[in-house]
């Protein structure tokens, strides 16, 4: 029996899952990748002569709850008016009857790929970028709930974004949604999420303890424990593509922060994405940092890292100042 690669068979079943774009605005370009409902195209707006990113259900035959689900990624999108998430510049049902929307095509790397011969401190200094837009999604009472590192891309200008909203919500966990748990699977391909009566929301490796019992009160600090997760992953030394990273090479200090950020009880983390931030922003300037308690040793040698310039100048002005009194007592 012949045997398909797997690029033959994404080509087919992208050609079976081609959205009818008959009666819209839209020519499509290109098959892009698989998302977490349904297929995302590359397509080109012919009102505004520019491409964009159209991602639309599998079929028409697709749960309800899906549909729901996807126009709710779009609508919390669109209120999401920041420049580390994607802008929505449509949404609607296309003539086969799929649910769509339309979004600004990125054209980047994951986070994954772009920090490959980065050293530690660029790769530290991602995390600012990244925890910004969830700050500001949290300060208006959305949690995204699969933050990781294929979830974030760095644009052809650097920008830093925050992507697939798809399992975004309002506050804490809505009562509807009580046997409402999709499991991401990870994969070397565009992630996909597996819906159905008592599975579970999120990325195993990157989502809290509390998302991955499907408890109800899971709350804006399940992404902290997410943010913890991107942490350690930009804390290792990434090696090639599909490679597990090292894990021995993480500071002490900068564990702990990743602990923190990662403990069991939420009311142990980070209580905000800034918070975390901050500790990270003084553990590169060489500052103390809130999740580890230093010993006084840790801290002279800490201390002595940072200024270390002045603390050889000064040791050398003390040295000459000796030699010149010794001198002039002969």
């Amino acid at each position: 029996m012949t045997q398909l690669s797997d690029r033959v068979v994404a080509k087919l079943q992208a050609g079976m899952l081609a959205p009818d774009l008959t009666g819209t605005r839209y020519d499509a370009i290109r098959y892009l990748a698989r998302g977490g409902m349904g297929s995302v195209w590359l397509v080109e707006d012919k009102l505004l002569h520019r491409h964009v990113a159209l991602k639309v259900l599998d079929s028409v035959a697709t749960a309800d709850d899906l549909a729901v689900r996807l126009l709710q990624e779009a609508r919390i999108l669109a209120g999401l008016e920041h420049p580390g998430i994607v802008p929505v510049h449509d949404a609607g049902t296309l003539a086969d009857g799929r649910a769509f929307y339309c979004m600004k095509y990125v054209v980047g790397e994951t986070l994954a790929q772009h920090v490959v011969g980065m050293s530690l401190p660029d790769r530290l200094r991602l995390l600012e970028r990244i925890a910004e837009p969830v700050d500001f999604a949290h300060a208006r009472g959305f949690i995204h709930r699969d933050l990781k590192p294929d979830n974030i891309m760095i644009g052809a200008f650097g920008e830093v974004l925050v992507m697939d909203w798809g399992l975004a919500r309002v506050g804490a966990a809505d009562p509807d949604q009580r046997n409402e748990i999709a499991v991401t699977q990870e994969s070397s391909s565009a992630s996909s999420h597996v819906t159905g009566e008592g599975s579970v929301l999120g990325t195993p490796g990157y989502m809290s303890p509390e998302q991955s019992r499907g408890e109800l009160t899971v709350d804006y600090r399940t992404d902290i424990f997410s943010l913890g997760a991107v942490l350690q992953f930009l804390a290792r030394k990434p090696g090639p593509p599909n490679s597990l990273p090292e894990e021995s090479s993480v500071p002490r200090r900068l564990q702990a922060i990743c602990e923190k950020a990662m403990a069991a009880d939420p009311n142990t983390r980070y209580q905000s994405a800034r918070e975390m931030t901050a500790d990270v922003l003084h553990y590169l300037g060489g500052e103390p940092v809130s999740a580890y308690p230093e010993s006084l040793l840790e801290r002279a040698g800490r201390t002595y890292a940072r200024h270390s310039t002045a603390v050889i100048l000064v040791a050398v002005y003390l040295l000459m100042r000796l030699l010149f009194i010794l001198l002039a007592r002969r």
